[in-house]
């Protein structure tokens, strides 16, 4: 029977609790197929979700359900950036500091272990956020980029790169944050136009 008015989170709730008692990602996860590998690319910590956020994760549910009805087993695993300046910058708003004399003054592994408690709190928050999108992934299970796996790994390819002669040492002009006192990759660049009073 249709109900007289529409309910989306009666809805929703119902369809969630339903997934979840009858396990439906796992009996779909479990009947296997033939593998396609799929990476998520990890979104930034840094607060609650925003649409471009959800838009992202969406398209990706949508590929790998797409890919599990054509026979496929994907790889789902969910992953999560979770250090660097976009949590720094956060952490340093929250502490209300001004320079990184700050962070010097307050205890460089104190700040690591604030910057941390921020990340895995604001991973918690967006995988429940991810959840209510109806997204299918082994969230149980992400990657993250603070682990000692993941940064051994990461470390052991810099190596390897090394070793096979792949990386190169040369002297080139890099772009310098000025307040964050780090060097910034092209695409974390903005410019705007100013007018010199001169």
């Amino acid at each position: 029977m249709i109900p007289a008015k529409y309910s989306p989170h009666d809805i929703e709730a119902e369809i969630f609790k339903f997934w979840e008692s009858h396990q439906i990602y796992r009996k779909v996860r479990n009947r296997g197929g033939r593998k396609f590998y799929f990476v998520d690319g990890p979104p930034y910590t840094t607060g609650r979700i925003h649409l471009g956020t959800a838009w992202n994760k969406v398209i990706k549910d949508t590929i790998l359900r797409f890919k599990r009805m054509r026979g496929f087993l994907p790889t789902d695993t969910p992953g999560w950036d979770m250090h660097g300046l976009p949590i720094e910058v956060k952490v340093e708003q929250e502490l209300g500091f001004k320079t990184k004399r700050d962070i010097e003054s307050f205890g460089v592994d104190k700040f690591v272990e604030k910057c941390m408690e921020y990340a895995l709190k604001n991973k918690d928050a967006m995988t429940e956020q991810f959840k209510m999108l109806g997204v299918w992934m082994d969230w149980e299970n992400p990657y993250m980029t603070i682990t000692a796996d993941y940064i051994n790994a990461a470390w052991y390819s810099i190596k390897t790169a090394y070793e096979r002669g792949l990386l190169e040492r040369k002297k080139m002009v890099v772009n310098w944050c000025p307040r964050c006192e780090t060097a910034l990759a092209d695409a974390e660049v903005e410019y705007w136009e100013v007018e010199d009073p001169s």
